[in-house]
């Protein structure tokens, strides 16, 4: 049985592994994409992040463009690109010629988030006011691409890129007023996301991106023979995400750590691991579909890094299996 779900996709962070270096990262991120595309998902997006040593993801219009190029069906999209760091112009154009260049598979994923240190932040020359300016920002982005602004985005997109808000908090009525999708995830999907998106759906005003409230649910899941099979396939990532907020930096993905984590990182991790859905076909499929059931969401996009290949391949083939009729 299918998954309760209208489409299902996956958003890859192209996460650097020990051993491997960024641009044979960024190969495998377009590796993924064609497989993803092999096995009917829906959308492929890829994100931004500078400066950080286990990401090789920057310039996600760039790679977008990359995937779009070796790809026929799949739609491909941005997770997002930070429009704090950016001039909304130039998002506009980015997207508008993504989207003419191949053909309308293009999806505009938008987010508010700053650099991850103070010294990235200096070198994008953002802070604090640019991302409370988010809202703003996005009606000038919109105006552009519809063409009511001053200036047009070139070449013209008419309103019909698809356009996502990665929302927490404001970003969710930011986006409900502007008739935009919202992508929800991680702890704020399981602590807070069931009043957040009532307010989203009763306050949504329709637009020419979107006629109707559409939520996307982002979690980190993994399928494998075992239970604990899939647990060991998200341990890696979720020990870079603890050392990230304890330590000050986010590692390449490694089998073992170097070290032994903190206690106080071993609690993140499993705060990490609470979030996520892991397990075999039959346990992921009744996990996902009570996330389906409590959020109501339209779509799911899976994210995650993992650092055994094999294993997170597999994993995206399981995966599969439920999302065909």
């Amino acid at each position: 049985m299918p998954l309760p779900f209208a489409g299902v996709s996956i958003l890859d962070r192209a996460q650097s592994r020990t051993g491997s270096s960024e641009a044979e990262t960024l190969q495998r991120v377009i590796g993924r994409a064609r497989q993803a595309e092999r096995l009917g998902f829906t959308r492929f997006w890829v994100a931004e992040h500078h400066g950080v040593p286990g990401i090789a993801g920057s310039a996600p219009a760039v790679l977008a463009a990359a995937v779009l190029s070796a790809t026929t069906t799949i739609r491909v999209g941005t997770g997002g690109i930070m429009l704090p760091n950016h001039q909304p112009l130039v998002v506009a154009e980015q997207a508008a010629t993504l989207a003419a260049l191949s053909g309308g598979r293009f999806d505009l994923g938008i987010g508010r988030s700053l650099g991850f240190t103070s010294a990235v932040r200096a070198a994008l020359r953002t802070g604090r006011e640019e991302a409370d300016r988010f809202g703003q920002d996005i009606a000038e982005l919109l105006a552009f691409l519809d063409g009511t602004a001053p200036v047009t985005a070139r070449p013209q997109d008419a309103g019909r890129t698809p356009v996502f808000v990665l929302a927490t908090g404001q970003g969710v009525d930011i986006a409900a007023k502007a008739g935009l999708a919202v992508v929800l995830g991680g702890p704020a999907l399981f602590r807070d996301g069931q009043p957040a998106l009532e307010r989203y759906r009763a306050s949504f005003r329709p637009s020419a991106w979107w006629d109707r409230p559409h939520v996307t649910a982002s979690l980190n899941v993994a399928v494998a023979e075992t239970t604990e099979d899939a647990r060991r396939l998200l341990l890696p990532e979720a020990r870079a995400l603890a050392v990230s907020r304890t330590r000050g930096y986010f590692p390449p993905l490694e089998a073992v750590p170097s070290e032994p984590p903190t206690a106080r990182e071993e609690g993140l991790i499993e705060e990490s691991l609470a979030t996520a859905v892991y397990g075999t076909v039959p346990e992921v499929e009744r996990q996902l579909a009570e996330v389906q059931a409590r959020t109501g969401a339209d779509e799911l996009l899976v994210s995650g890094g993992a650092y055994d290949l094999g294993a997170q391949e597999a994993s995206d083939e399981r995966l599969a299996i439920l999302t065909r009729p």
